[in-house]
């Protein structure tokens, strides 16, 4: 796992919000950029972002491209992140 690549990635308020979208199911490029007020290539960037990452995957169906979350890479993270609060036994 990259993890700083991971890390890097969900610092941004946006990506963070289109994983949030994701939780939901797939959608196209068109769809996730519907609910942003900025460009589409700034969008695209951000999942360009995510997706070299491995947070998201895409696939193309016709002229859309359709994007999907990758939960394991999210659980890594989070194992990661467990095992480094789970050395802190002084509570």
């Amino acid at each position: 796992m990259a993890l700083q690549q991971t890390l890097k990635a969900l610092a941004d308020p946006i990506r963070r919000e289109i994983l949030n979208m994701l939780k939901g199911g797939r959608l196209s490029a068109g769809e996730i950029c519907e609910q942003f007020p900025v460009t589409a290539a700034s969008i695209s960037r951000h999942l360009s972002v995510l997706k070299d990452a491995d947070l998201v995957r895409d696939t193309r169906q016709g002229q859309h491209i359709i994007y999907e979350l990758n939960a394991s890479v999210l659980e890594e993270t989070m194992l990661w992140l467990a095992d480094l609060k789970g050395g802190n036994d002084h509570d």
